[in-house]
């Protein structure tokens, strides 16, 4: 899981993360969704860890307008982690298509990967797929993880023909096609905000990021990266997902010796930091378990 991806510098990370967390109130009262705790981190610091890992230096934080000032004192500018990290306001509710929308002056006419804060990815392979998905991005245009899900129902659901060809996705259909969904990490090159801005409110009135990548599918340019049976999905949507997904990351580390999220040892691991940096980093958060796991770490180096 911590082998590092060597990607393009080019290419630029957006996590989406203005949810309003209603399915968690009142646990998200205080504090926005995506700073909640997942076992011993935010639930953030996962998908931003992914981001890293992928090699990806520019980061855009999506959030709302009221949650900016708490996200920019957690993270910064990314400085600290030899990052830069920038900050957009969701104003309204419009989808995750609308993620496009906001960061198209950010992106400067680059490919992306989108991250949702909330989905959490577990299993050795995963960045196997997303090196294969990156590369696939480049050459094709999009990439897309499949998943299969026991209630594909409450996702974007893939359909195939009889040759398991991609023919169609749906949101949220009644009547599921397949039971493979595509989870909340999407790469797309630098035409996404341009065909973004083509798109109109489903009757949910969202901006459906299953509309954007039908658009790529249309044009016979995506690409599909089904994910094998060891990759371990979170979608924490409500507390019980919460509680299960802090569970599952806590046994994971455990079994593998290894601590998950740390977006710091992966920013040390793409020597985006030096080991100086990563110490102070690890004094910091001294008197935590996440702090004596990054001394842990460096003791091991």
């Amino acid at each position: 899981l911590l082998n590092k991806i060597n990607m393009s510098s080019t290419t630029k990370g957006i996590i989406l993360a203005a949810g309003k967390g209603t399915r968690l109130m009142p646990a998200t009262l205080p504090a926005p969704k995506p700073l909640l705790p997942l076992y011993d981190k935010p639930m953030i610091y996962y998908p931003l860890e992914a981001l890293i890992r992928m090699g990806i230096k520019d980061i855009l934080f999506i959030v709302q307008q009221d949650d900016l000032s708490t996200f920019q004192n957690t993270f910064g500018s990314g400085e600290h982690v030899g990052l830069n990290f920038s900050y957009e306001i969701q104003k309204i509710q419009r989808g995750i298509a609308d993620a496009y929308f906001i960061a198209e002056n950010f992106l400067q006419k680059s490919p992306s990967v989108l991250a949702l804060s909330d989905n959490v990815f577990l299993g050795k392979n995963y960045f196997e797929y997303a090196n294969q998905a990156m590369d696939k991005m480049k050459n094709v245009g999009g990439s897309v993880f499949g998943l299969p899900v026991p209630d594909p129902e409450k996702f974007g659901v893939i359909e195939f023909d009889s040759n398991d060809k991609i023919i169609g996705i749906e949101e949220k259909p009644k009547n599921p096609k397949s039971n493979l969904i595509i989870p909340g990490m999407y790469f797309l090159d630098s035409e996404a905000p341009l065909h973004a801005k083509t798109l109109k409110p489903s009757p949910r009135g969202e901006l459906e990021i299953t509309d954007l990548i039908q658009i790529y599918l249309q044009n016979n340019k995506l690409d599909l990266q089904k994910l094998d049976a060891s990759i371990i999905w979170h979608d924490t949507g409500n507390a019980e997902a919460l509680l299960s997904a802090s569970l599952k990351v806590k046994q994971y580390e455990i079994d593998n010796n290894l601590k998950l999220g740390s977006y710091e040892i992966a920013a040390y691991e793409n020597k985006f930091i030096g080991i100086d940096d990563l110490e102070k980093i690890a004094n910091k958060f001294d008197k935590s378990d996440y702090g004596q796991s990054i001394k842990k770490y460096l003791k091991h180096l």
